[in-house]
């Protein structure tokens, strides 16, 4: 048997399934990744240093420069089209017992795919909407920009004059605790676990199969790399998500 037979008849026998994706589903629409071969902070170490909270709240030209790049439409805005892989996914949810679907992408990219938005955790937030580190306010990503377009560089907050900053989670800085705790608690009730895309090493997130091991889950794991957890695996297949998810989602 085949590792994707394998795939198909644990999915087709599953009454929970929750599904982890990381940046490594989003390739296949132009958005790099971080931690492979030709991602961002391989190519450029120094960039993962510059992704943290401190570093945006201290630095005022970083910031400039961040907000000048995403009004300009740099990578980091772009969120790129839905590939064959997300819209897998939305199939998925139509055909088998999807029960959550936690991404740690910031592209929106399963909304815009089709995914039911309540079935979503964007567990690093989204690009959609600026925060304010102060107060707490959101709003639009666009609203912003077209301040900074009209001459803002360093926006503030309208209601505080807090710093405002995208709705990311940065490095350093704490994950929206529902969200967390909702991952978790999926991941632990799932009884099968499918990381899509993620290497598997970033923490408190990696836990999530961890959770789902320890309560009797099966493990599958498609990544275009070795993780920590493909021992403990029913399934590992490494062919691009493009191609390797539809395959899996038209066999059910």
């Amino acid at each position: 048997m085949s590792d994707v037979d394998t795939v198909v008849g644990l999915i087709r026998g599953a009454q929970r399934i929750v599904v982890l994706t990381g940046a490594g589903i989003s390739t296949g629409s132009g958005i790099p990744d971080f931690r492979g071969p030709e991602g961002v902070w391989t190519k450029d170490p120094a960039a993962e240093r510059r992704a943290t909270i401190q570093h945006y709240v201290s630095d005022a030209e970083h910031r400039k420069a961040s907000w000048r790049g995403r009004a300009d439409g740099d990578m980091w805005s772009r969120k790129g089209e839905p590939n064959p892989g997300h819209y897998a996914l939305a199939e998925l949810e139509r055909k088998a017992a999807l029960d959550t679907l936690v991404t740690q992408n910031v592209d929106g990219l399963h909304h815009l795919a089709g995914n039911s938005p309540e079935k979503i955790v964007e567990i690093h937030g989204n690009v959609r909407e600026v925060k304010c580190l102060s107060c707490g306010w959101r709003g639009p990503m666009e609203d912003t920009l077209d301040r900074v377009r009209a001459g803002e560089e360093d926006p503030h907050c309208l209601d505080c004059g807090g710093m405002l900053k995208s709705a990311t989670i940065s490095f350093g800085e704490n994950l929206v605790v529902a969200d967390l705790d909702r991952a978790m608690e999926a991941a632990a009730r799932s009884d099968v676990f499918l990381a899509v895309g993620t290497s598997l090493v970033v923490y408190p997130v990696a836990r999530m199969p961890e959770l789902a091991l320890h309560n009797g889950a099966d493990l599958v794991i498609l990544n275009d790399g070795e993780t920590p957890f493909d021992h403990y695996a029913a399934a590992v297949i490494s062919e691009r998500l493009e191609y390797a998810l539809p395959v899996i989602v038209e066999a059910l």
